[in-house]
């Protein structure tokens, strides 16, 4: 039951026109789902997901802001976008740069709140 429900949340991500590559990540950094076109080390994907998103979350902290719930990673041929998915997901997309940003995050936000509020 919660494989099909991982599958259905990983193919409602990947029918979001210009990702490239999802997933569905544990706050510890534990693979949980995903999809891409190619191969990658799931392992350690999963572990630099949950670092990084952790890592901002300290550095707010130290300046005394508000805990990001999002974090972009932006290059020359894609943007990666890690968003929590309440207190134990994660949810992770490399989308084209060519899409409009706001938009995606807006829709990738959309399905993180769902996920919060079923796991």
């Amino acid at each position: 039951m919660l494989k099909e429900k991982i599958a259905g949340i990983i193919e409602s991500i990947r029918l979001i026109e210009g990702v490239r590559l999802c997933a569905l990540v544990s706050r510890d950094g534990i693979m949980l789902g995903r999809y891409s076109a190619g191969d990658f080390n799931e392992a350690w994907f999963a572990a630099m997901c949950a670092t990084l998103l952790a890592s901002a979350e300290s550095a707010a902290v130290i300046v005394k802001v508000q805990s990001p719930d999002m974090v972009t990673i932006h290059s020359s041929d894609g943007i990666l976008i890690i968003i929590g998915a309440g207190e134990k997901i994660l949810l992770a997309a490399l989308v084209d740069p060519a899409w409009d940003l706001k938009h995606m995050t807006g829709m990738l936000r959309e399905i993180a709140e769902d996920v919060g509020g079923t796991f």
